[in-house]
């Protein structure tokens, strides 16, 4: 690197000597729509078990003994992340925002110069948010060999050996063994995802591995060889990291340099390039969770080979996942499939079409419907509203704020509102008035007067909002103050 000056670290936790956990959560797993959608993809949704998949990824480096990880996420999320987060116990985790989504690389780099603040050789595992480990005996085991190898100056990946052809993966060729590091070798090459008879031939070879995405370097490593790679993406993200701005618990990369950075992945940008590449061959029950026929796979089947989640009732079925998030949901005389129902959408899938569901994904945002995106269930700072009824010139909406959050101070320009609380307590400041709400009271707030809903209690607030105008659209809020810094 020709420049090591960094400026203080503004996080307040030392990396020397550690393994810092660097967990990637930006992406939207459309592969798992409905249930994940950009608004609230997968690794926010407890896919597996009791606890989302952020949730488990960030407890691995704690069952690891490792230090508190580095998060790089979007600011829309960032909430979301800091409560799971809370929940799980996960205590003292940097969040880095990026303004723009750019891919893994500029999201690495910004983690490497955040953490080379304070100590270049400090190594980063790097991971996504959503990906599922089930042995961590045989983890820990590889972990190790990785950061031994690490410390040589390598950049190290973890090849996962194949149960079966994958399309869904990119490969890694497996070298020779690297000297004075046992369990790690040399990468021969990187193989793109493959078509079905290639990935055949590639599984029965015994030397190729599915590539799992995680990375573990030292901050200097990886930097040097951005710089080597990737010179303008070295210097936008080092720019953006120097000029981050703390807000809350966050901290905001900065936006005119960030979205300057070229968008590439760490594959594209690094491991494809470097000389430095080394694979560790794993078995630790990886999984990308990228599809519902891989949650099938990972899933408790009864005897006929189905999964069940939710309210379902299986006669006749075989081979099948099938999961509702509360609606009833009754398969009859059929296999081999996938049913997914939500709220506001039903997947209905043949198994082997179960990596196409992207494409259907994509049509539906081609047509505009907000369905690709956006669940009825829409989550703020604040807590959560959901969409109940809509029609012309009404929509009807139940509103729920944490215990102690509070709604920015607004007004709109085209709708009225009336409140009616159905549970907990509220304050709403209503022009020059604040007014104590408890349940079964109402309020109304006419077209274009100030106003704030509080939630004072110890219990979450819900309360019942009926709009009535002649545009209903959430771009219709005028913000005068809000302690969430939203524009």
């Amino acid at each position: 690197m020709t420049d090591k000056s960094v400026p203080a670290s503004q996080g307040g936790v030392s990396y020397s000597g550690t393994v810092v956990p660097v967990i990637l959560s930006g992406g939207s797993g459309s592969r798992l729509w409905p249930v994940s959608r950009k608004s609230y993809p997968k690794q926010f949704w407890p896919l597996l078990g009791e606890k989302t998949l952020l949730q488990e990824t960030a407890l691995r480096g704690q069952k690891a003994g490792l230090g508190a990880p580095v998060i790089v996420s979007n600011a829309e999320h960032r909430f979301v992340i800091a409560e799971q987060l809370r929940e799980a116990g996960v205590h003292d985790a940097r969040i880095l925002l990026e303004p723009v989504g750019r891919n893994s690389a500029p999201a690495i780099a910004a983690a490497a110069f955040t953490i080379a603040e304070q100590d270049p050789d400090a190594v980063l595992w790097v991971m996504a948010a959503d990906a599922a480990i089930s042995d961590h005996g045989s983890l820990k085991s590889g972990l190790d060999a990785a950061v031994a190898a690490a410390r040589k100056g390598y950049i190290v990946t973890f090849g996962i050996k194949p149960t079966r052809p994958e399309t869904g993966y990119g490969y890694i060729e497996q070298g020779t063994a690297l000297d004075g590091v046992d369990g790690v070798y040399a990468v021969a090459r990187f193989v793109e995802k493959p078509d079905a008879a290639t990935a055949e031939h590639l599984a029965g070879q015994g030397n190729y591995l599915w590539n799992s995405g995680m990375f573990v370097a030292s901050a200097a490593t990886f930097l040097s060889e951005i710089e080597k790679f990737e010179p303008a993406l070295y210097a936008c993200v080092q720019q953006a990291v120097a000029q981050r701005k703390t807000d809350m618990d966050f901290e905001r990369l900065d936006p005119e340099s960030f979205k300057k950075a070229p968008d590439i992945s760490v594959d594209y940008a690094v491991a494809e390039r470097t000389t430095r590449a080394a694979v560790v061959p794993a078995g630790f029950g990886w999984s990308d969770i990228g599809s519902w026929d891989a949650l099938w796979e990972l899933g408790d089947k009864d005897a006929s080979g189905n999964v069940a989640v939710g309210d379902v009732l299986l006669q006749d079925v075989r081979n099948s996942y099938v999961r509702t998030n509360g609606v009833l949901t009754v398969a009859l005389g059929v296999e081999n499939l996938i049913v997914v129902v939500t709220q506001d959408a039903v997947l209905v899938a043949d198994k082997a079409h179960a990596q196409d569901v992207k494409t259907v994904v994509q049509r539906l945002k081609d047509t505009g419907r907000p369905e690709a995106e956006n669940h009825r269930l829409i989550y703020r700072p604040w807590g959560f509203y959901e969409g109940l009824i809509e029609g012309r010139r009404f929509q009807v909406k139940r509103i729920v704020v944490n215990p102690g959050q509070k709604l920015s101070l607004q007004k709109h320009f085209h709708r009225s509102e009336h409140w009616v609380v159905v549970g907990g307590t509220a304050i709403v400041t209503r022009g020059e008035e604040e007014i104590l709400l408890h349940e079964n009271e109402s309020v109304y707030l006419p077209l274009g007067i100030m106003h704030r809903l509080e939630n004072p209690g110890r219990i979450p607030l819900t309360l019942i909002e009926v709009q009535s105008g002649a545009y209903l659209g959430e771009d219709d809020i005028v913000r005068v103050e809000d302690i969430y810094s939203r524009p």
